[in-house]
């Protein structure tokens, strides 16, 4: 049994991380609270962006996009998503292990015609151990999302599916469904595909009037949807870490409870124990006096 010195230790330190967790859920509450500010700020123009675009695409039915040019698959992109730091349970874990899954599934391609944009510090270094390609390094984003950052990944990204140095492009991120459930999604980006309405929503869709055509306004709301893609995956990213970092960090508060309190029975045994093992030496010190 333990010495009460070892076990006084063991609930100190216990205690000491107890704090520790606690304070880093207060912090993640906070983030995700911000965090899902930003998601419901963008949500709206987003849908509304999407809205206008198939509207326009209803009407103009033989419209033809270079984003929407399928080829057949040669070259892979995959764009990661995961955070800078741990401590938030199978968050990053999942996502490797997602993204191991889809190389493996188009290991034919070869290793080579396979890149991926790792958003994260975690994601990084996991690639790094991979056989395949890996371009840039963008750790800053997923600490602190910012539209213009992501922009210029979605330019190149844009950039080179245009001049077919990929032929296809699969986003891997998490969506925050709540705070203690986080949803893996595998999408593809490019080549972008419309959404198909149904009748009712074909009659109530609006004939927008366009300087200086659809087809023009089209062609520059294309990339803007893309960008607004891309950037809310990576809200979406974010705001799923602070969650699971939440949930993670009140399993661990938690559990440094009931470690707590196991200790601190232990302490009690071995003091009552201690206690019991002293009087004994003194009773059986009076009785030999007492001989």
């Amino acid at each position: 049994m333990a010495s009460l010195k070892e076990v006084k230790a063991r609930i100190g330190s216990v205690s000491s991380t107890k704090k520790i967790t606690g304070a880093m859920k207060m912090v993640s509450s906070a983030k995700l609270k911000k965090a899902q500010g930003a998601i419901e700020s963008i949500a709206p123009y987003q849908d509304r962006l999407n809205r206008i675009l198939n509207n326009f695409l209803e009407t103009e039915t033989d419209f033809q996009s270079a984003f929407a040019e399928v080829r057949p698959l040669n070259k892979l992109a995959i764009v990661v998503f995961s955070s800078n730091s741990s401590l938030c349970g199978a968050f990053n874990s999942n996502v490797i292990k997602r993204l191991t899954e889809v190389i493996a599934e188009n290991k034919e391609l070869g290793m080579d015609n396979i890149v991926v944009f790792p958003i994260g510090k975690k994601i990084h270094d996991a690639v790094k151990k991979l056989p395949v390609k890996f371009e840039g390094e963008y750790s800053k984003l997923a600490d602190k999302p910012n539209f213009s950052g992501m922009c210029d990944v979605t330019n190149t990204i844009m950039n080179k599916f245009l001049t077919k140095e990929f032929d296809k492009v699969i986003v891997i991120y998490h969506h925050l469904k709540s705070t203690s459930v986080q949803k893996l999604f595998t999408e593809n980006f490019l080549p972008i595909t419309f959404d198909k309405k149904e009748e009712e929503e074909k009659a109530a869709a609006c004939d927008y009037i366009v300087e200086p055509g659809k087809r023009e306004v089209l062609e520059a709301l294309l990339p803007k949807a893309l960008r607004t893609k891309l950037y809310a995956c990576l809200l979406d990213s974010n705001a799923s870490e602070y969650g699971a970092r939440v949930v993670a960090m009140q399993t661990a508060t938690d559990n440094a409870d009931e470690l707590i309190k196991e200790l601190t029975i232990l302490y009690n045994k071995t003091r009552q124990q201690s206690i019991t093992n002293e009087l004994l030496d003194i009773m059986g010190g009076v009785a030999a006096l007492s001989d």
